[in-house]
């Protein structure tokens, strides 16, 4: 079946890197109860791990052999991934026993990089969704001579975010944390999660314990005078945080706004996966996704929504940007916006849950019984 590719692949053959780490050691608590059962990485976003979006993007930008540093359930990524040839790639595993924060996280798996000292690196968070030209992102870490070079992207409000400040030729001038007043809004760049490090910036991260890369290691960097180079790139960029961000996330995979070489179909309003089963009369709009084993029901309206594997979405009911776990059921004419059902749960019939509310995984709702929402 055709891939859906979306803007933003990568094309050029020149300054290629082949080695990766990707940190997915987070618990994703702020995507809960999605992470319960599941690590945040592995919960599906159109139609496959998300992981497997990044994975898939790194490879065709001529990455070969990734390195993951996992901790919170990791024993689930090996058994799905193995060695990664069927994504043509190598991959490792390391484990955290203690969690080492993003920093501690990159050095603990240098002793499985091949690169030589003055080889580059890439390096991604594995919750971050982004159309970024990682060839791009390389070039420019070759061409400015950089020790590291970091992913900017630009964003309306950066309050939430860290700052990076750069100079007329890109290069980072500061890292300013999560600013308050509006004389401290100096850019509205941010860090967007993925860098180029020389391998031998790797080796000098301290070990044994937390480090945080964003805290610590990129201004200690600066202060002890060294090259940092930020390169905007602002095509597509969402963090998976949340529950909404999510879902959003996996129907942008969907209706093409967000490019993967892995989404397994072609894009449009709706992504039906084999075995799925959807009656005629039902109606999937938005980039909603329907996973292996699901089943919408007669006249079932659902919109910008992901229905994950065994799912089950009775007759009339109403389902807006809204993600339902593995094996929950939705009632007749049930109508859910904005809504995170747990793997597991059942709401019966005739409910109505609205803004942001989160059922927990195995729950169960009776039939009409709930007519209000949630601020979460």
């Amino acid at each position: 079946m055709p891939h859906c590719r979306g803007a933003g692949a990568e094309k050029r053959t020149e300054d290629r890197v082949t080695e990766a780490i990707l940190l997915v050691g987070g618990k994703g608590t702020r995507l809960r109860p999605l992470t319960v059962h599941t690590p945040k990485p592995m919960v599906p976003a159109a139609g496959v791990p998300f992981l497997t979006h990044q994975l898939a993007r790194a490879r065709a930008a001529g990455v070969e052999h990734v390195v993951m540093a996992t901790s919170y359930l990791a024993e689930v990524f090996e058994p799905y991934f193995g060695d990664g040839s069927a994504l043509g790639l190598h991959l490792e595993y390391v484990t955290e026993v203690e969690p080492l924060g993003t920093g501690g996280a990159i050095r603990n798996v240098a002793s499985r990089l091949h690169s030589a000292p003055d080889e580059p690196v890439l390096i991604f968070n594995g919750d971050i969704l982004t159309g970024l030209d990682i060839r791009a992102l390389v070039d420019t870490h070759r061409t400015s001579g950089a020790d590291v070079s970091l992913h900017l992207t630009r964003v309306e409000d950066p309050r939430a975010f860290g700052l990076v400040p750069t100079d007329d030729t890109g290069r980072v001038t500061a890292f300013l944390e999560k600013p308050q007043t509006p004389e401290e809004i100096v850019t509205d760049q941010i860090n967007a999660g993925a860098y180029v490090f020389n391998r031998s910036v790797i080796d000098t991260i301290p070990t044994g314990r937390p480090v945080s890369v964003e805290r610590e290691t990129f201004p200690g960097l600066l202060a002890d005078g060294a090259h940092l180079q930020g390169m905007v790139d602002s095509t597509y960029w969402l963090d998976l945080g949340t529950p909404q961000a999510f879902v959003r996330g996996s129907a942008d995979l969907v209706l093409g706004r967000a490019p993967s070489p892995a989404v397994p179909g072609r894009c449009g309003d709706r992504l039906v996966l084999a075995g799925a089963e959807v009656a005629p009369d039902a109606k999937l709009t938005g980039g909603t996704v329907v996973g292996p084993a699901a089943r919408v029901g007669a006249g079932a309206r659902v919109d910008g929504s992901a229905v994950l594997d065994g799912a089950v979405i009775e007759e009339g009911a109403r389902v807006n940007d809204s993600l339902i776990g593995a094996g929950a059921r939705i009632g007749a004419r049930t109508v859910l916006d904005g809504a995170v059902i747990g793997d597991g749960a059942v709401i019966g019939a005739d409910n109505e849950l609205r803004g942001g509310i989160r059922i927990w995984c195995g729950a169960e709702i009776p039939p009409g019984s709930v007519r209000f929402s949630s601020d979460q």
